[in-house]
């Protein structure tokens, strides 16, 4: 007998919010093998014309990103925007300081621009306010948005570019908090240039929509009053804030680190609290809304990136690779974004290829999918409509740094132009499988399309270019009667259940 259940509870009346198809978005920076070797390897057998991955660009379609953040990341604050346009032959090699590498500027702005109408993705532009600042901002909006008249705009139709690209999401800067940012400042200090920036930004273009820097994680000392500070110079220019977070698991305890996204739910609870502080403090009108714009697991490449050689033109740097335990816990963090879909309106899996990344790349080989790739294609692919809030009950556990997690990690998402509900759900638990009852008499005329199961009996198992051995299969046992939906959820398992109207 299965002893443990679950019971959970779905109204299309209880919403949470239309969800923000930016909230699956992802990042490239220019750090390690992102760029050159990931997304760019013009030698390469699979190379289109531009030098772009083929194989890559598939498996990002796969993925349907709907935003990419670009170009940092720490690699911003040191990045002069002018040395990656016009003839590439004429381009400056230059010494990047954030990751002691060698930038030789082949991929810049019109590249990437191209790349990411080629995977069909709007570009989420960061402006380097660590050794730069306003007029560098300013210029870059001009490059990029003003159709043409003026000296940056015909610039940049000299670069052999007509209309405009009308870039609509901008960030102010990356991680001014942290003493490792080129141009590190005090909120103060980077609250008054994010105001100056993102005042002029928006003269030049009042369409855009302007993220500024909140903490780099939410254990800096400055915490807290760094976005009260950054937000009270900034919230009439800005409609959002960032937030930033990685996890590992340093201890090696499955329990302990499967309850990190309760972690994170608590940081995006505190940073709601502050931005409606400060728009209580202000009499406003506008919420700030959130950018979850640096999110994932990151803790296996740390010793292997002591080992590079500094200067070298991208070596492999932060290259995680993901075991099953990860995905599962990137499955709980999906689920977490998605609870708060009224305040987290983009979101950015950092990164894309072969950094911290879900698409690995053999230097003139294959391209292959992470453990992560899957709960990731999985929530942006299906995860498209209303966030619903459903009613759980579920048992629950203790763990070394965290009370009552309940083994059911779980939301839904209702799409009801396709007619569509869609469960996600891990089940946290070691032993065994957990049985749910998911009351839904509410879609009447719903049948079970398919109940999809990433599961595997080695918590370490990884994916290689040699083979994937995690990957999903559709043999979930997801039933549907009389309005009442049961399934066993397999011990330590993401689960995706779908339902349609016949």
């Amino acid at each position: 007998m299965m002893s443990k259940k679950a019971k959970m509870i779905l109204e299309k009346d209880f919403k949470i919010s239309e969800i923000d198809n930016r909230i699956y978005g992802s990042f490239v920076e220019h750090l390690g093998r992102a760029v050159y070797g990931g997304i760019y390897e013009p030698g390469h057998p699979q190379a289109d014309e531009n030098g772009f991955r083929q194989d890559v660009i598939e498996m990002v379609k796969e993925l349907q990103v709907p935003l990419v953040r670009y170009p940092g990341g720490n690699f911003v604050s040191g990045y002069n925007w002018e040395d990656g346009v016009g003839p590439v032959a004429q381009r400056p090699r230059r010494l990047e300081l954030a990751w002691r590498t060698t930038e030789t500027n082949e991929i810049g702005t019109n590249e990437f621009m191209k790349w990411a109408e080629l995977v069909n993705a709007e570009v989420n532009m960061a402006v380097n306010l660590g050794t730069r600042g306003i007029d560098a901002a300013r210029n870059l909006v001009e490059y990029c948005n003003h159709p043409e008249g003026s000296y940056y705009s015909d610039l940049r139709i000299s670069h052999g570019v007509k209309k405009p690209y009308n870039i609509k999401t901008w960030c102010l800067g990356n991680e001014m908090d942290g003493p490792w940012q080129i141009g590190h400042k005090t909120a103060a200090e980077y609250g008054r240039i994010a105001q100056e920036a993102a005042k002029v930004m928006k003269w030049v273009d009042p369409t855009i929509e302007l993220v500024a820097c909140g903490s780099s994680n939410r254990n800096m000392p400055t915490f807290a009053d760094w976005e009260a500070t950054v937000l009270d110079h900034t919230y009439d220019h800005v409609e959002f804030i960032s937030l930033h977070q990685y996890y590992g698991n340093h201890d090696n305890e499955i329990s302990n680190y499967l309850a990190l996204s309760l972690e994170m739910d608590d940081f995006i609870k505190s940073v709601i609290a502050i931005a409606d502080y400060i728009k209580a403090k202000k009499h406003g009108k506008k919420n700030i809304n959130l950018s979850f714009d640096e999110w994932n697991v990151w803790y296996h490449s740390r010793e292997q990136d002591k080992k590079i050689e500094p200067w070298s033109v991208a070596p492999p740097q932060l290259e995680d690779i993901y075991n099953f335990e990860d995905a599962l816990l990137v499955g709980c963090m999906l689920i977490t974004l998605l609870k708060h879909a009224d305040r987290v309106k983009i979101a950015c899996l950092a990164q894309l290829v072969n950094v911290i990344a879900p698409i690995m790349t053999e230097d003139n080989g294959t391209a292959w999918k992470q453990t992560i790739f899957y709960p990731y294609m999985h929530t942006s692919v299906f995860g498209r409509g209303v966030a619903l809030n459903p009613i759980i009950s579920s048992p629950k556990y203790d763990s070394k740094d965290f009370t009552d997690v309940p083994l059911l990690e779980s939301t839904a998402v209702y799409n009801e132009e396709n007619e569509q509900l869609t469960i996600f759900a891990v089940n946290r638990d070691l032993q065994e499988g957990l049985h749910l009852d998911c009351d839904i008499r509410n879609f009447e005329g719903y049948k079970v399309i398919e109940h999809i199961v990433l599961e595997n009996d080695d918590i370490k198992q990884t994916n290689s270019a040699k083979g994937t051995p995690v990957t999903p299969h559709s043999n979930g046992d997801a039933k549907l009667e009389s309005g009442m939906l049961t399934a066993v959820l397999p011990k330590l398992s993401w689960n995706v259940i779908r339902l349609g109207k016949q």
